[in-house]
């Protein structure tokens, strides 16, 4: 049996917040098996939690969900805190990703100011005995399917907010194995971490003072946008691309 403590509510992952009870009890999904509560959860995160940035990596799961969208990092807080709810035990693998998986989504105007190095996560459950790696419920369908369109020659992509060398066939769908969208934009490995609370706690993204503020309240905002657009079927076109 794995260690309770991949079952530990925190201040991060606060699978117990009301709201998060509300979605599991509406859902129906305690009466599942483990399998498909995993699926649930995952979908859910996936596609009804759309790709987005958030004001914080560290925003507890229960205003994520109240947020309504997400990135890697606040994305794999709710989907944790969700599993935990279910019973499911989980943990935080952390990386580094390369800034050029997010270009066309940093505009240009301030793309120099993106740290060279950007915090990743991914959600590693427990399911039979073994830890499956969950990282496919980053980009909304909607979200991939523009770039797949915009894209149809092409295999490999790493900017956009995606990072793979199977662009028309990504490994997106709970299957009961990995699952994978950015995996080819790391470039570190910082381990496995009980909680994202952990995580955050021993790493903290290089984004602060002026740049910080200008991130929060502003490009954040624009990047947003860009990302409505693309939802939209509108993928910005560059010299670089």
């Amino acid at each position: 049996m794995p260690n309770t403590r991949f079952l530990d509510v925190t201040p991060m992952l606060d699978s117990k917040a009301p709201a998060i009870a509300a979605l599991i009890s509406e859902r129906g999904w305690q009466q599942l098996s483990p399998h498909e509560r995993i699926g649930a959860a995952y979908d859910y995160v996936r596609d009804e939690i759309l790709f987005g940035y958030n004001v914080a990596d560290t925003r507890p799961a229960s205003l994520v969900l109240a947020d309504g969208y997400g990135q890697c990092n606040t994305k794999a807080t709710l989907l944790m805190a969700v599993l935990r709810a279910l019973g499911i035990p989980c943990r935080l693998h952390g990386f580094t990703i390369d800034k050029s998986l997010q270009r066309g989504i940093v505009p240009e105007l301030v793309y120099w100011m993106a740290p060279r190095n950007i915090l990743h996560s991914w959600v590693e459950v427990r399911l039979d005995a073994r830890w499956i790696n969950l990282e496919g419920f980053i980009l909304d369908q909607q979200v991939l399917g523009s770039l797949q369109a915009a894209f149809p020659g092409r295999t490999s992509l790493c900017a956009y907010g995606a990072g793979t060398d199977c662009l028309q066939a990504p490994m997106v769908s709970w299957q009961g194995r990995d699952t994978y969208i950015q995996r080819t934009g790391i470039n570190g490995d910082l381990g496995v971490f009980d909680s994202p609370d952990a995580f955050f706690g021993a790493y903290e993204q290089a984004l602060t003072g002026v740049r910080g503020w200008l991130y929060r309240n502003i490009i954040r905002h624009w990047m947003n946008h860009r990302v409505a657009a693309i939802r939209r079927g509108a993928v910005a076109g560059a010299a670089w691309r």
